[in-house]
């Protein structure tokens, strides 16, 4: 059998070689097919063929000679290039470069395109830079940076931009393709032959107009002037120039039209920050809030606004707590200090978008002026007692929930919270045993923002008065019942009926030691309730308060009877007149034993008040010791049942003040103590000023101890035994177990 032959295809051999002067002629080839395209005259050429051409000349070695004669071929093209924009006059100039930059773009695509297979394999291999890449560069060099051109180029676009900041109409279209070339070119060249350049500029531009604009235009103006560069320069990024740029001339447009001159604008005199709050100008704040926001460095724009806000505020409430007139108005001078908070506060919300380091500066600058009376206290607690007794009759429960929020604000603001506690545990006694207050409710509330305030123990006194009157009630309706029992159904004693609440000692602000000789009938009644009440609760001690009683009498003036409500002292005071009609001021108080501030008050109330029961002479406003009082049989009125209100000062007096004060350094005492104790028990031992800072910084939500008490409490303590001073260190304590 024959064998088969196999059959097999070998592969081409590429034997030709591309000798020198072959390789010139192709690359002549080339190099007039490049020109051609250059001339925009490419319609003719076989892209084909010309890719083969320059595929061959890369196959066989002559790489180098392709590349290097193409930056040769382009840089001589583009030198003529750079001769014709160069020539052109300034009205052509950049539609000139324009349209070289377009075509050359356009050839440069082609030309990649040809020597596509060279970029693959002889760029890669040898790092050179791309076909196309390489135009860019060889643009840059012979045509952006011709040294005819460049600087033109530069100060062109730089005018452009100019004349349209001054408020004429330019080609957008034109500069946003400049500046997209400089960008394509390199980043490095936009940024250094346009972007720095036009930064500096803009730098000098806007340093001279805001100085203009400042000198000739209000606070507000200057800053819708300057709302209106900003959002210029954003559109001129958004329409012609790279997006990177906008960071930077934002930053510098801010820092010559604001940052420089912040300080000069918010206190611009009459339209500056103080002038915007006080003409409630809240739009133009707005604004002066947001642009301000954008400063943050060297100093932050915000804090600017906030410490002339601060100042402002500080300096008008410091005038409030100091008006003379007001200080004689506690619910004028709270009113006052509510309404100027209110105010800042709706600046702050509306204006600076509630902003919570304003919020801080205002609270710091209400701290500083209300600590500054000291009255405040006082003041505070007495407002709360005209709300709670009257103000309050006609509104809802919103607003009184909002009325006691803002009380409770200003509240937050004293130092010296315990003596605000000492006036409203007097204010709440009076309301409670005199009835008075419009809504239990409404107490019950404020005690509860109190405690969220405090804690638990400032409120429990006071939560402790409320719990007195339900006893108080209950009791009382268990001893009229015995009564009516003992005495075959009647609730009276000897023709009186009695109505006691019993007070617990420490709960409420009674007066030890207080004197004031009850009638005889009244003493008899006390005397039987004190018998039933120790028979229920054996052990106690019950001490009659005559300063925080009422009574209901009944007078007989002319034809008219008349019943009259009175403080007890009053009574003691009018029952003295049944048995003669004229008493001296001596007689009075030897007959009743109330003490003389009180007694003096009493009889202003009932001889120099609106109900003249008695006569004073000589006659005057003021009671004497030398002043003789008759019985006023000529007195009516126009009701059969009236009150007769004791006359009190509005706020303490000096004695008053100095004995409240006295009451309540007594009482920080033992709480300075305690605070030590506790200090000390926890770290065993300590430096003196760090005791004192701690000991500070513990007792500060109730009120703020001055150094030298706490130092006399540590010594006291010493003696005491509960600490010793270190032996080698006099300033160190150590805790003794």
């Amino acid at each position: 059998m024959a064998q088969k032959s196999k059959f097999i295809i070998q592969p081409f051999k590429h034997n030709v070689q591309m000798d020198e002067e072959y390789a010139n002629r192709t690359w002549q080839t080339l190099h007039e097919a490049i020109r051609e395209i250059h001339r925009q005259n490419a319609s003719g050429l076989s892209f084909e063929e010309l890719y083969r051409n320059a595929y061959n000349m890369v196959l066989h070695k002559f790489g180098d000679k392709l590349y290097n004669g193409l930056s040769d071929t382009i840089t001589r093209h583009l030198q003529a290039v750079a001769g014709q924009v160069a020539d052109s006059n300034d009205e052509l100039f950049l539609p000139e470069l324009k349209d070289k930059w377009d075509k050359h773009k356009l050839s440069s695509i082609m030309i990649r395109d040809i020597l596509m297979y060279m970029d693959r394999t002889y760029v890669a291999a040898q790092k050179k830079t791309p076909v196309y890449e390489r135009g860019l560069q060889i643009f840059r060099d012979e045509v952006c940076r011709n040294a005819r051109i460049k600087d033109r180029l530069l100060h062109m676009l730089l005018d452009l931009v100019q004349r349209e900041r001054t408020g004429e109409m330019i080609e957008r279209g034109l500069l946003k393709t400049i500046t997209s070339m400089l960008v394509e070119l390199g980043r490095d060249v936009y940024a250094r032959d346009f972007e720095s350049p036009f930064l500096s500029a803009s730098a000098t531009f806007y340093q001279a107009e805001s100085q203009e604009y400042i000198a000739q235009n209000s606070a507000a103006d200057y800053i819708k002037k300057a709302e209106q560069r900003l959002q210029e320069e954003a559109d001129r990024v958004a329409h012609y120039l790279d997006a990177a740029t906008e960071a930077k001339i934002r930053e510098v447009a801010e820092r010559e039209l604001i940052g420089r001159h912040m300080r000069t604008i918010a206190e611009m005199e009459h339209s500056g920050v103080v002038a915007m709050i006080e003409d409630n100008k809240l739009d133009d704040l707005k604004r002066a809030y947001e642009l301000f926001k954008r400063v943050t460095q060297p100093t932050s724009g915000l804090t600017v606004i906030r410490e002339i806000m601060a100042a402002h505020v500080r300096a008008r409430g410091t005038e409030l707590v100091s008006d003379e007139e007001r200080n004689r108005d506690p619910v004028a001078y709270v009113t006052g200090l509510l309404a100027l908070r209110d105010k800042y506060e709706a600046v702050i919300k509306e204006a600076f978008s509630d902003d919570k380091q304003f919020k801080n500066a205002l609270n710091k600058a209400f701290e500083h002026f209300v600590n500054l009376n000291s009255h405040s206290p006082e003041f505070i607690s007495l407002f709360v007692d005209e709300q709670l007794r009257k103000g309050m009759k006609t509104t809802s429960e919103e607003e009184v929930e909002g009325t006691l929020d803002k009380v409770v604000m200003l509240f937050r603001y004293l130092h010296e919270k315990d003596v605000f506690e000492k006036y409203y545990k007097q204010h709440l006694a009076k309301r409670l045993l005199g009835q008075r207050s419009v809504s239990d409710d409404a107490e019950r509330q404020m005690i509860t923002k109190l405690k969220t305030e405090c804690g638990y123990q400032y409120t429990s006194k006071l939560e402790g008065m409320f719990t007195d009157m339900k006893i108080s009630a209950d009791t009382q309706e268990v001893f009229l019942d015995n009564l009516r029992k003992d005495n075959g159904g009647s609730s009276k004693v000897d023709g009186i009926e009695l109505s006691v609440h019993v007070l617990t000692t420490g709960f409420w602000p009674t007066q030890l030691g207080t004197k004031c000789i009850l009638p005889p009938q009244i003493v008899r009644c006390c005397e039987t309730f004190k018998a039933h009440y120790l028979r229920q609760y054996s052990g106690r001690r019950l001490q009659w308060q005559a300063n925080m009683g009422s009574a209901d009498l009944k007078a007989t003036f002319g034809s008219r009877r008349y019943e009259i409500n009175v403080s007890t002292y009053l009574m003691c005071i009018l029952l003295q007149f049944n048995d003669c009609d004229s008493k001296s001021y001596a007689d009075i108080a030897q007959a009743t034993e109330i003490p003389s501030p009180e007694l003096k008050r009493a009889l202003q109330s009932l001889a120099c008040a609106k109900f003249k029961i008695l006569n004073k002479e000589p006659k005057g406003r003021d009671v004497d010791d030398g002043d003789v009082f008759e019985y006023n049989g000529d007195f009516s009125a126009k009701h059969l049942r009236f009150k007769v209100g004791t006359v009190t000062a509005s706020k303490e007096n000096d004695v008053e003040k100095q004995e409240t004060r006295a009451k309540v350094d007594e009482d920080r005492k033992p709480q300075i103590d305690a605070a030590l104790v506790r200090v000390m028990k926890s770290r065993k031992e300590m430096e003196h000023n760090s005791l004192i800072a701690e000991v500070t910084s513990q007792l500060q939500s109730r009120f703020m101890p001055h150094p030298n008490v706490i130092k006399k409490r540590i010594e006291s303590l010493i003696e005491r035994e509960f600490l010793e001073r270190d032996k080698d260190n006099w300033r160190r304590y150590k805790y003794l177990a």
